[in-house]
């Protein structure tokens, strides 16, 4: 715990207390850095339409909340969501592993820093990432946060066991998606110092425990269990009734509480979102809208995540934009 800590405050340390994007887009950048360095517009294009695709085949609800953003501001977000995802697909797909992932690292590192990174080799997540770093203010540190937390996945499938308790979890959402908190909020601007930030981490947190509770049977056949070992043990949840997918009166009990948690987290986010500069409030506020709202599927099915996976639909995240808008306009303008 004491390292995420030490992690997160140079974190906060490297970024501004308070930091406006560079608006523009691709073609103004494209007459900058990139071409000098012997590279093109149609790579580049090429690699962020890569990330695009990406992100909205992974993650429709964080595509969703992206298209809100200005158009330089939502390609610089795909390719952090681009670059994430690979790490993630590292150690949850056949072929990963730690060797893997240790790459993985050294190319993102070398992508944010530009240090020792070549276009004409890189990955077009890597040239992606290269850009937005050029164009804004993200933290190599939150992506090494990043790094440990998917180190942790590989710890569990090494161990066969689940996270200890509820600070080991509250630790893996923080390190897994919280700190994506810290690589948005430069993207989008931002005002609040620190206090923005942890508003950021707190929202990202409250997004990955979601992702937890939706995916309870989806993880269960990777051999993983996220839900902590004294939460089980209290509500009298063994890992044979998981495995063998019982929705009994403990069980709901348990995801009852977790959802519970996760809203907690939630409304703690949202206190930050009026910190936020422009249309990245709106974008925001819908992605944490649609997230929150697979919590209310997942109580609709009786709390059921192992026959059926809680989801949002498109429409109804369209009917969901303009409880978004009004809470944007509601909120004071504090940024």
């Amino acid at each position: 715990m004491s390292k995420s800590v030490s992690i997160g405050a140079l974190c906060r340390r490297t970024l501004p207390l308070d930091c406006s994007p560079k608006e523009g887009d691709v073609r103004e950048s494209l007459s900058s850095g990139w071409t000098s360095s012997g590279r093109t517009s149609n790579e580049l294009s090429s690699a962020l339409e890569h990330c695009r695709t990406l992100t909205r085949h992974h993650s429709k609800t964080f595509y969703f909340g992206s298209r809100f953003f200005p158009l330089s501001q939502r390609q610089a977000v795909w390719a952090v969501y681009a670059a994430c995802r690979q790490g993630d697909d590292i150690v949850d797909e056949p072929g990963g592993g730690s060797a893997v992932l240790e790459e993985w690292w050294d190319a993102t590192r070398a992508a944010l820093s530009g240090s020792g990174f070549s276009a004409q080799h890189a990955h077009p997540v890597g040239k992606a990432l290269r850009w937005a770093a050029s164009q804004y203010t993200i933290p190599a540190e939150a992506f090494y946060e990043l790094f440990l937390g998917l180190q942790m996945d590989l710890k569990m499938d090494a161990s066969g066991q689940p996270c200890a308790d509820f600070a080991d979890l509250e630790l893996y959402c923080r390190r897994v998606a919280g700190v994506i908190g810290f690589m948005i909020a430069p993207i989008c601007g931002y005002s609040g110092g620190e206090r923005t930030l942890d508003y950021a981490l707190r929202l990202g947190q409250a997004m990955q425990l979601t992702n937890i509770l939706r995916d309870v049977g989806e993880d269960l056949e990777r051999g993983r269990v996220y839900l902590p070992q004294t939460l089980l043990d209290e509500y009298g949840v063994t890992r044979a009734m998981l495995e063998a997918g019982q929705v009994t009166p403990p069980y709901r009990a348990l995801m009852r509480y977790l959802t519970q948690q996760a809203r907690a987290w939630y409304t703690e986010g949202r206190a930050g979102l009026p910190y936020l500069h422009g249309s990245g409030r709106l974008a925001v506020t819908a992605a944490a809208r649609a997230y929150e709202g697979i919590l209310a599927d997942l109580e609709a099915n009786d709390y059921d995540n192992f026959s059926r996976r809680a989801h949002v639909s498109g429409p109804r995240k369209l009917l969901m934009l303009p409880g978004a808008w009004w809470e944007v306009k509601s909120q004071p303008k504090l940024a």
